[in-house]
């Protein structure tokens, strides 16, 4: 049986110090909410002290999920800590997060104190959390800059006084990640009593090193991990809980798992991606858009010949419905011929070659081939009646209820619909919505500029899921909010052709 590996999530905590990043309660209770569906062991609220705002999200946050234990933030300081207890007192499991900084930086120039206060200071403010809750959390931030052998005496003393989980922080980033799994080995071989409780890592990113440093950690015996989705935070981020815990999965001969439900970290990712309007990077690990696309020849036919060829993960397992073939001038002919097989036209030899040389000349000169581009390129039109086109658009915003009026036409007769939304783009889809009426869902809306200038141009990308079909749109325009319409119509059209 593997052992357990407790998940930590502080991306309401330490992720949303993310400038720009700010939930309102509502938001956050939304995010605590898929986090509890994730099957996280611990969600850290928020810093209760530093708001009323933050106070609040923890009490309601307290109040909104039932199987994570929920933590509340404070320095090593008693007013912190009282805080803290009242805005957890409606959890049904509560933690008070408490500590210190350990560092000789942090010890001489952040508090202008000895190691012996220090020292002090931290075994009192575990003493002073257990009279609250019983569940007692110390933080020795800065731990990765510490002395091993002072950082163990800290250790010590801390379970002593009760606490039952323990975080040795890289808070800074600067730890490689032996010299991380060596400090928490020290530990564990020169703490007495750490068997008590529980070590837990914190990496920060800043050398992009925040999860191999912390899967180092946990290899040399930490069992919690604290991490955030898509792995946001202070400054390069934390550690991403979608990477430790698929890294684990992936390593089964480690013996150390987790109790996520993996099929439900693509989905929590967007939700964390859209409150806290922070899109993830398209080479993202796990989540990103290009996690599971090839575009290179040698990795699409061997994807197709074989998936565990050039992937260690099944997308489903992730909560993806599959790959992505992407074809530029670098694919091969396995990958024309599957995407045309999946269009409904099987090539084969000579007539498959004439295909790929006409294609290799379309891929040169167009980024971004499309269906329709490879239906042409065998000769095959689709009926005009498939088509769903735009014929008329209308749309007024500013300081009105954003409203759109669109006419398209299907078949060969015109239809117009007009609808409000959240804004323009919003407005206009739900018009074409109220037209097509099937029910397709939008999964991923990305804009990006092409050009510089107040006339640039704006491509967007779409992609849109119709019963168990994924299909992506595209346009382009000066004008943002037609390039979005016609990337939604595109998509649309592709989804029921």
């Amino acid at each position: 049986m593997a052992d357990k590996l407790y998940i930590f999530d502080t991306t309401l905590r330490d992720g949303e110090q993310v400038p720009g990043c700010q939930l309102n309660t509502v938001e956050k209770i939304e995010v605590a909410r898929q986090l509890e569906l994730l099957g996280v062991d611990v969600i850290e609220a928020g810093f209760p002290v530093s708001s009323p705002g933050d106070f609040n999200s923890v009490r309601e946050i307290s109040k909104a999920v039932t199987q994570p234990t929920v933590c509340a933030l404070t320095r090593a300081v008693e007013k912190d800590i009282e805080v803290a207890a009242d805005a957890l007192k409606y959890a049904k499991r509560g933690r008070i997060h408490t500590g210190i900084g350990t560092s000789d930086e942090h010890i001489r120039y952040k508090f202008n104190s000895t190691r012996e206060e220090v020292l002090q200071r931290a075994v009192a403010a575990v003493k002073y959390a257990k009279r609250f809750v019983e569940d007692v959390e110390f933080y020795a931030e800065d731990a990765g800059r510490s002395d091993n052998e002072y950082l163990a005496r800290v250790v010590e003393a801390v379970i002593k006084a009760g606490a039952t989980v323990v975080n040795i922080p890289d808070t800074t980033g600067y730890c490689l990640p032996a010299e991380y799994a060596a400090k928490i080995a020290y530990l564990m071989e020169h703490v007495d009593g750490v068997h008590r409780a529980v070590l837990s890592t914190h990496c920060h990113n800043d050398l992009g090193m925040a999860t191999a440093n912390s899967l180092a950690g946990i290899v040399a015996g930490a069992r919690q991990v604290e991490c955030t989705i898509n792995g946001i935070g202070e400054r390069a981020g934390n550690t991403a809980l979608e990477e430790v815990v698929m890294a684990l999965r992936c390593h089964k001969e480690l013996g150390i798992d987790t109790d996520i439900d993996t099929k439900r970290l693509t989905s929590t990712s967007r939700l964390v991606s859209s409150l806290m309007n922070m899109p993830v990077q398209a080479n993202k690990a796990v989540v990103g858009r290009n996690a599971f696309a090839h575009s290179s020849g040698i990795h699409q036919d061997g994807v197709l010949k074989n998936r565990e060829s050039y992937e260690i993960m099944n997308p489903e397992d992730v909560g993806l419905s599959d790959n992505a073939i992407v074809l530029t001038a670098r694919s091969g002919r396995a990958a024309l011929k599957h995407r045309l097989e999946q269009l409904g036209y099987l090539l084969e030899g000579d007539s498959l070659a004439k295909a790929y040389e006409k294609f290799l000349v379309l891929a040169d000169n167009n980024k971004n081939i499309q269906d329709e581009d490879l239906l042409a390129l065998v000769g095959a039109k689709e009926k005009k009646d498939r088509h769903i086109q735009l014929t008329y658009l209308q749309v007024l915003s500013g300081t009105l209820v954003p409203t759109a009026t669109v006419r398209v036409q299907i078949g060969g007769s015109e239809v117009t619909a007009t609808a409000t939304g959240n804004g323009p783009i919003d407005a206009s889809i739900n018009a074409i919505r109220t037209i097509i009426k099937d029910k397709i869902t939008l999964q991923e809306f990305l804009i990006q500029a092409m050009t510089k200038g107040s006339n640039d141009l704006g491509r967007v990308h779409m992609q849109l899921v119709y019963g168990k079909v994924s299909v992506h749109g595209f346009a382009i325009n000066s004008d943002i909010t037609l390039a979005a319409v016609e990337a939604y119509i595109d998509g649309v059209n592709k989804a029921l052709a």
